[in-house]
């Protein structure tokens, strides 16, 4: 059937078009069926969405990803013919009913996937399948190769080494410090980062503050053969293009599935041609992993699954219980690691930064076992990663001079005191977390919180506790309304709710 393109300005995230129920009937397809698209002798698939009035009959309506895609202009014909159901919604369903999934069929559904070729109901039962009913680890490890594989793969020509952590533990500002020391000590690690999804700041958001993160894969490879390493939002560089879209479907559903998680940090791992990787696993209540248990069966499976891809792999099972230093959101976080490399910044960011930074030198072997964290102090407290941190800085375009203090942070803010006397007995990681977001971080940059105390700290009335800054008045009133609401800093002794209330 030829029908006249009418073009719809909107981003899907998937290839789809438009068409009026006459021409669907006509056609004999129903809302999510799919259709060929056919123009100059090249096709390609859609999805089909379905309108009473938004095209008319005669008309298909295409929207921006496709438009791009085909060079599709408006008013012109496309011819448009169902089509059949792509054979990895076959593989799926075999999952779907307990199935193992051969090597070609995990390859068909990624790349599917990655041509937007899945519905997001078929993408949501393939990531149901595996959370309720797991993957097996040569699964698993295909779903790695076929995630790297179907993007951009980086060939450096020598050794490259790597850091990452699971997440789930706000101020996680590590990489700030593991990469400079680590490339000062002549290794070479191009550090690819995460916006975050659910988190109040990513590394590659908080490195933004202090530099450009989106380059091209060429460019990287001139920064870090220049400066040794990089700090780099991984989505500008096609690696794992899968991962972006399954996460798009896993945040709403609340759920990410154990064998999905492997692959997704060790796809972006092997597509950098990272040969060692340290994994920080951060462990305590609420954060991702609870139980040192779960910690180590997770350490297990990520060093299995290396050892299939022919990675070097020491994870670190961090302390998790709370956040990692004081500060939590972009502006805040970048202070709170520049500071560090001056030589100054909290223990406990200090503490982590240098002995994961420590295991990776060990596991390169350019330091003999046991010594990677004195190794890495003695870098950190030399000035070498402050200079190497320049150096980065001003390969990724920003200003290598600048300090902690000329970082801007939101101009509103509001500083919360301690109600009685006492000592701190827990900070909420879920609630410093959801503050940081209501107060506008990550897309504000200057949002977020200050912790002025940690757990076990002593306290007295009316000292202050914690700050929230924001850049939009009512973004602090909402984080402040939060912060009563969610209880974030317990003092031993101090009423939590009160029944019946007034």
């Amino acid at each position: 059937m030829l029908l006249k393109v009418k073009t719809i300005d909107i981003v899907t995230g998937k290839k789809s078009v438009l068409l009026n129920e006459k021409d669907a009937k006509a056609l004999d397809v129903r809302v999510h069926d799919r259709v060929s698209i056919s123009k100059g002798g090249k096709t390609t698939v859609a999805l089909v969405e379905i309108t009473h009035t938004f095209v008319n009959p005669g008309e298909v309506g295409v929207f921006r990803d496709l438009v791009d895609d085909l060079s599709i202009v408006e008013g012109e014909e496309l011819e448009v013919a169902p089509t059949r159901t792509p054979s990895s919604v076959l593989y799926i369903r075999k999952k779907m009913r307990g199935g193992s999934l051969s090597r070609d069929e995990i390859y068909s559904i990624v790349r599917d996937v990655v041509n937007h070729a899945l519905s997001e109901l078929e993408l949501a039962a393939f990531l149901l399948a595996e959370e309720y009913l797991g993957m097996s680890m040569e699964e698993t490890e295909h779903l790695t190769r076929a995630m790297a594989e179907t993007g951009a793969m980086l060939d450096f020509g020598e050794l490259v080494v790597d850091k990452h952590s699971i997440g789930g533990v706000p101020g996680n500002k590590v990489s700030l410090l593991i990469v400079p020391i680590v490339a000062a000590a002549g290794l070479k690690i191009p550090k690819t980062s995460s916006r975050a999804i659910t988190s109040p700041a990513g590394t590659a958001d908080t490195m933004e503050v202090l530099a450009p993160v989106e380059f091209s894969a060429e460019e990287v490879k001139r920064i870090v053969r220049r400066v040794g390493g990089c700090i780099v939002w991984g989505g500008a560089l096609n690696i794992a293009p899968a991962d972006d879209i399954f996460i798009r479907v896993e945040y709403p559903l609340g759920i990410d599935p154990r064998p999905q998680m492997l692959a997704s940090i060790l796809a972006k791992k092997l597509a950098v041609g990272a040969k060692v990787v340290v994994l920080d696993i951060p462990t305590g209540r609420e954060a991702k992993v609870e139980t040192m248990e779960e910690a180590r069966q997770l350490a297990q499976e990520f060093v299995e699954l290396g050892r299939r891809l022919g990675i070097n792999i020491r994870c670190g099972i961090t302390y998790g219980g709370q956040p990692v230093g004081y500060a939590v959101g972009p502006a805040l976080e970048a202070r709170e690691a520049l500071e560090a490399l001056h030589g100054k910044g909290p223990l406990s960011l200090i503490e982590k930064s240098v002995a994961l930074a420590g295991l990776l030198m060990e596991e390169a072997r350019t330091v003999p076992r046991g010594s990677g964290s004195q190794v890495a102090r003695d870098i950190l407290q030399s000035g070498k990663a402050l200079s190497k941190m320049k150096e980065i800085i001003e390969a990724q375009g920003g200003n290598p001079e600048i300090t902690p203090d000329e970082i801007p942070v939101g101009n509103k803010h509001i500083v919360i005191t301690s109600p009685i006397d006492g000592y701190i007995t827990s900070i909420s990681n879920y609630a410093i977390r959801s503050i940081a977001r209501a107060a506008g971080a990550p897309v504000d940059k200057g949002a977020g919180v200050l912790l002025h105390v940690k757990a076990g700290h002593v306290v007295k009335k009316d000292q202050p506790i914690m700050e929230i800054f924001a850049e939009r008045s009512v973004k602090l009133a909402e984080a402040q309304s939060l912060f009563y609401t969610l209880k974030p800093v317990v003092i031993e002794g101090m009423l939590l709710d009160e029944f019946p209330s007034y």
